[in-house]
């Protein structure tokens, strides 16, 4: 393993993880809190809104020289806000004040890199592969993650088109594990497009909730705890992409509870990364749950 990349395991959000927090400890304190457990975390919360002056700089207060952010595109940027059943592109100011969000993460040396997560309506296309090669134009000093999620992209006819695509960009595929069902997903292929940087981003199986629209759509569709025997799976593929990328992001979306906090641990523990003990955060199946839903 000596030539082997760097492995780095998180979660996509550190504010969700309910159990996994001490009782009472106040909500500005839990990114300190989550960095003594993961080397990094992927920022969810900019997808949603554009965070204002000076809470990146709280970000990078709260955390050790060494932790290292991935942020996700603001929703207009990846194609998801809509007008008249159409992606509305971002306004100019959307794009300039994120685009200035990111500054003092980038200047600080904790940003790794920029995660586009595409819509299921953004189809694999030749006008949608222009598209996503011209990400890096926006982002010169960054390094740039692409996720799809529609089948299409993964189609035999073009799949190989597509990791050429980003590799001559310089963009680096998302991995996903997730539920194979309809259109809205991509199967589990595991490749490194830009050596700099692999990611694979963890969505777990819940096929009856994949599709769940609502307000509370996110939680249920990622209302899933993954066994050890499919995480022992994943850590021959894991190593893979260690030694064809410089480092890879092993980062976990299945938020319910205190569900990613838990796998992300034992996968570590499984890799031999030296994070604390999956026993130190034993998941909590919430009551309500009855069962797990695999």
């Amino acid at each position: 393993m000596a030539k082997s990349g760097r492995i780095r395991v998180g979660t996509c959000n550190w504010a969700d993880h309910q159990h996994f927090y001490p009782a009472g400890l106040p909500a500005g304190e839990r990114l300190a809190h989550y960095a003594r457990f993961f080397p990094m975390v992927e920022v969810d919360t900019t997808f949603y809104g554009i965070p204002g002056p000076g809470v990146a700089e709280k970000w990078l207060q709260a955390t050790p020289p060494s932790f290292r952010f991935n942020v996700k595109a603001y929703r207009s940027l990846t194609m998801h806000e809509r007008e008249g059943g159409k992606p509305r592109p971002p306004t100019g100011d959307e794009e300039r004040d994120f685009l200035r969000f990111l500054e003092p993460m980038r200047e600080s040396g904790k940003l790794t890199a920029v995660h586009y997560q595409f819509p299921p309506w953004f189809k694999g296309s030749a006008s949608n592969m222009d598209f996503v090669s011209r990400l890096t134009d926006r982002h010169p000093r960054d390094q740039v993650i692409v996720e799809f999620r529609h089948a299409s992209w993964a189609e035999p006819e073009r799949f190989e088109s597509v990791i050429e695509l980003l590799a001559e960009s310089g963009i680096s595929y998302c991995c996903v594990d997730e539920p194979q069902v309809g259109s809205a997903t991509m199967p589990p292929h595991v490749v490194v497009t830009d050596p700099r940087l692999a990611v694979l981003r963890f969505h777990g199986h819940n096929r009856q909730k994949w599709y769940v629209k609502g307000a509370r759509s996110s939680t249920e569709r990622f209302d899933y705890l993954y066994r050890q025997e499919t995480l022992e799976e994943w850590v021959p593929r894991i190593r893979d992409l260690a030694g064809e990328a410089e480092e890879v992001h092993v980062l976990f979306n299945n938020n319910r509870s205190n569900y990613a906090v838990a796998n992300g641990l034992q996968i570590a523990r499984l890799l031999d990364l030296g994070l604390p003990s999956p026993d130190t955060v034993p998941a909590v199946i919430e009551p309500e749950q009855g069962k797990l839903p695999f």
